[in-house]
């Protein structure tokens, strides 16, 4: 039991774990991360007996307060069930852990998908998905969690297990709880004996509802199991757990496009719905105002037009996919046909472009986070989720924006699904003060009333919370809103399960325990805690993620400033963010891909380090930068002298003994295994050789490779050979004329000493590397080629523009591919996209490079940065171990692993049962000179 449930009752962790996405702060009593049913019914009893309310959460990015709580926190921990795929994809079986995106991925190869595509499908999880009965992007109800599960495995507050395509488990069930399903048969009796209730019900479910419980259960099933079961979706963790489901899953067509259509004002882009609508296959119609454009117009990618867009102009993003060409095409006829009575600024026009596609789509489903980051200082982002029928919501969306500008809230930003009505906007309100928390009480009890008053939905996708809960009986009526109390007095009798949320008679709940965010540094200011940025993290099942770093460093800022620095939770805080905010942050900066506004969280943590290095500190990398030559000479042969002590005792044994040496020291020892690279032979540049094919280039050997070398699995003949060498052999084999930098052996690209924060001896390297590299390659005429790729991004980030500088992967693709005869090889391989590659954008490319090189690649898409972080996996191996935990399950037959980053190979080695080399190995392999 003990690695299927984690307890925690550090202030730390219950801060940083107790957040969500939502405008709400509560921080929990304890934190309970759980892995299996056995576990999470053991906290349910323990809560049950000592009357501890219990709240549930997934992936945390749900927006409206529900996943908050102080008392007990459940989280769903990563280890929580597997997932199947059942009926050649036509069905899944996912477990509550797995996010949505990688169920997605799961059913790529069958050429299906899930139903529901909310826009934080990254990182939103299935258990959260269900409980909140998500959408998104996806038209109508029809593709939506309610309508798309087929059974599903849920657990009562009472810790009763009920699996509903199960008929022994619903047997059990009956007999066990004849009670509740007697009191769930007698509420369906009277709803569907009461015209006026059962046609309100019927009613308002035609439009997307998430305000209060799914009561269309009611209406759409005769057994109480199943109704029950569709009372889950859709609650918010308030009836019970949901554990696992099965999704009837809905067709990924291959072929998609988008088109960006622009409109010169709201009502006209709401003339569009209709049309669109009678399209034969418009997936999504997705509005973005002019506000959300400004947001997102400097974006790479984005079209130049928006820019000079006038300020009532709209846009709709357009989705349509087809298995085929010809019918894409004709799809693209149709949708201009139909809009062509529509008043448009610009002709539609369609790309099907993957690059420019997804650009579109991630920079909508990143909206509500762009639109948050460019809030005033100081203020919140809090946003709201309504919908209208199409019949009114050009009326009904005027008066809303009529009413936010009262409010003085004119810089809103619009978005939402149009085809069905549901619009999303952003407040900044200013709660540091209590006349912005009374403005902001007033805006929200008169769009209330503007929404009721055109029949809306006041939360159409983003669950009740505590945001809507005081209005829940406003939108019902009394008498339906009196059904749904009696559904959680029937299925939770002891208000176990996330009490005060969906279901609040306090009226003034919305407006309490609202989350101030202070201010505490550039870097992170815009950061509104999505958690978007949470699955890219190494350290993300391990100590903090970016979000949660932001967190604990704002509360460390603000005690700091309102004089709470000497307080006992502030140091509680700060000495445990040493190891859990800092030591194992890898300052990798994938976070910043994930985020829409691109914050970089190990910059903030590399200045932390900047801030902490002590002066002697200082003294010992100046040393170090100034003698470069000096140390890379003395460490190989100590690099050396571990792998001949372990040819004499063996490898086991020397490895049990360093293990011993790093505990004992408590982690300053580094440890020390048969991956560890031995000391590399000193690269000797050859002299420049003419060839015929003329093609001259620069080769800089990076610090790491010129003093790291091979270790004890490069166990072949062919292989037994240092980076350095075998990159030389591979350019000379295509035909290159190698230049070689002046002094190489001095030459640093930095970065070692930026990740430790020593910014002057970075620098000073930086400038040294520039000035050498400008030279050998005649002021950026010859094309650079530096075998690590983290050194070379960094390279590219401070070094000369003029310079055209290239890691390996890209190097051979677009220099020597046409120079070798590829003869690829019957084997499986497998290759890791280090974080610098992913940034870069070379990931597609290293996957086709190895293509071309084996006949099966494979590339775990689970895996994001290894952990190692330069020389951080020495120290903190248990970093590079949790980063890595979904390599080895997800190998699929490799027998080899292939990068291009020396020290990352040594983690991915270590933690897979393969061998990981350069990409130059396999290259030089599977190739023939010309």
């Amino acid at each position: 039991m003990e690695k299927e449930r984690k307890t925690y009752t550090d202030a730390l962790t219950r801060l940083a774990k107790g957040t969500d996405a939502g405008l709400y702060r509560l921080v929990p009593e304890r934190v309970e991360i759980v892995n299996s049913d056995e576990a999470l019914i053991q906290v349910l009893q323990e809560c049950r007996e000592t009357k501890k309310p219990v709240t549930f959460k997934a992936g945390g990015t749900s927006l409206s307060g529900q996943t908050i709580t102080n008392s007990v926190l459940i989280e769903i921990g990563p280890d929580y069930g597997h997932a199947q795929i059942l009926d050649e994809g036509q069905r899944v079986k996912l477990p509550c852990s797995i996010t949505g995106e990688a169920a997605n991925r799961l059913l790529q190869p069958y050429g299906r998908k899930l139903g529901p595509q909310p826009a934080s499908i990254k990182s939103a999880k299935i258990g959260g998905i269900v409980a909140n009965n998500s959408s998104g992007s996806s038209y109508g109800i029809t593709y939506n969690s309610y309508h798309t599960i087929e059974s599903m495995r849920f657990i009562l507050a009472d810790g009763t297990t009920v699996d509903t395509a199960s008929a022994e488990s619903r047997q059990a069930f009956s007999q066990s709880h004849a009670s509740l399903l007697s009191e769930l048969r007698q509420l369906r009796e009277e709803i569907l004996s009461d015209d006026k209730v059962r046609e309100r019900i019927r009613h308002k479910f035609e439009l997307k509802n998430t305000c209060g419980y799914g009561m269309n259960s009611f209406l759409d099933h005769e057994d109480p199991i199943d109704i029950l079961a569709h009372l889950m979706i859709g609650s918010e963790g308030t009836l019970g757990f949901i554990s696992e489901v099965v999704f009837k899953t809905v067709p990924n067509d291959p072929l998609k496009a988008s088109a960006l259509i622009y409109f010169p004002d709201l009502k006209e882009a709401c003339k569009a719905i209709g049309p669109l609508r009678q399209c034969s296959k418009v997936s999504a119609a997705e509005l973005m105002d002019r506000n959300a454009l400004r947001t997102v117009q400097e974006e790479p990618g984005m079209p130049e037009e928006l820019k000079s867009l006038p300020d009532e102009a709209v846009a709709l993003l357009i989705d349509t996919s087809s298995d085929t060409p010809e019918a894409l095409t004709l799809q693209f006829q149709e949708i201009e046909q139909k809009l062509q009575d529509v008043h448009t600024l610009y002709p539609v026009s369609f790309t099907t472009d993957p690059h420019l596609y997804a650009t579109y789509w991630r920079v909508r489903n990143g909206l509500f986070t762009s639109a948050a980051g460019s809030r005033p200082r100081g203020t919140v982002a809090i946003i709201e989720d309504i919908a209208f029928r199409e019949a009114v919501l050009g009326d009904a969306l005027t008066q809303v924006r009529e009413t936010l500008c009262r409010y003085h809230y004119d810089n809103f930003v619009m978005w939402g699904h149009l085809l069905d009505g549901n619009v999303h906007f952003t407040i900044f309100p200013d709660i540091n003060h209590q006349a912005g928390i009374d403005n902001y009480a007033a805006f929200m009890r008169e769009l209330v009333d503007d929404v009721l008053a055109f029949d809306g939905s006041l939360k159409a996708e983003h669950g009740t919370g505590r945001n809507m809960a005081p209005f829940v009986e406003r939108e019902w009526g009394s008498e339906i809103y009196r059904l749904m109390w009696r559904v959680k007095q029937a299925v939770d009798p002891d208000n176990l399960l996330n009490p005060g949320v969906l279901l609040n008679e306090d009226p003034e709940v919305f407006l309490k325990d609202l989350k101030r965010i202070p201010l505490a540094n550039d870097r992170i200011d815009k950061c509104i805690e999505c958690g978007f940025c949470e699955v890219q993290c190494p350290a993300r099942d391990l100590t903090l993620t970016p979000r949660q770093r932001v967190v604990i460093y704002r509360k460390l800022a603000d005690l700091a400033a309102n004089g709470g620095s000497n307080s006992l939770l502030y140091r509680e805080l700060k000495d445990a963010f040493d190891y859990k905010g800092n030591k194992t942050c890898a300052t990798d900066g994938l976070c910043a891909t994930a985020c829409p506004v691109g914050i970089n969280t190990g910059l903030l943590i590399k200045e932390l380090r900047w801030k902490e290095n002590s002066a002697t500190a200082n003294r010992i990398a100046s040393f170090i930068a100034n003698h470069m030559a000096g140390t890379t000479a003395t460490l190989r042969p100590l690099l050396h002298l571990p792998h001949l002590l372990s040819k004499v005792v063996g490898y086991d044994n020397f490895e049990r003994l360093t293990r011993f040496l790093f505990e004992a020291s408590g982690h300053r020892f580094p440890l020390w295994t048969r991956y560890t690279p031995s000391g590399a032979k000193r690269p000797k540049p050859l002299p420049t050789q003419a060839t015929t094919s003329g093609f001259e280039m620069v080769y800089f050997p990076a610090c790491i490779t010129r003093t790291m070398g091979i270790s004890a699995d490069y166990n072949k003949s062919d292989e037994a050979i240092d980076v350095t060498h075998k990159t030389e052999a591979l350019l000379r084999k295509a035909g290159c004329v190698i230049h070689y930098p002046e002094a190489m052996d001095r030459l640093c690209c930095g970065m070692a000493f930026s990740s430790k924060g020593f910014r002057q001896q970075a620098a000073q390297k930086e400038k040294e590397l520039n000035e050498a590299l400008l030279k050998a390659s005649d002021n950026g005429r010859l094309p650079i080629l530096c075998d690590m790729s983290p050194c070379l991004l960094h390279m590219r980030e401070t070094l000369d523009p003029r310079l055209h500088l290239y890691e390996p992967v890209e190097f051979i693709y677009k220099f020597l591919r046409d120079r070798l005869i590829f003869e690829p090889l019957p084997i499986t391989v497998a290759v890791h996209s280090t974080c610098s590659t992913t940034k870069m954008g070379v990931k597609d490319k290293l996957k086709a490079l190895a293509g071309l090189c084996a006949e099966r690649v494979v590339s775990p898409e689970e895996v994001t940065c290894c952990g190692w972080a330069g020389d951080r996996g020495f120290f903190f191996p248990e970093l590079n171990a949790s980063a890595l935990r979904a390599l080895k399950p997800n190998l699929k037959g490799a027998t080899e692993g292939y990068s291009n980053s020396r020290t990352c190979e040594i983690g991915l080695s270590m933690n897979s049962g393969i061998s990981y080399k350069s990409i130059v190995y396999l290259v030089d392999k599977a190739t023939r000179a010309k």
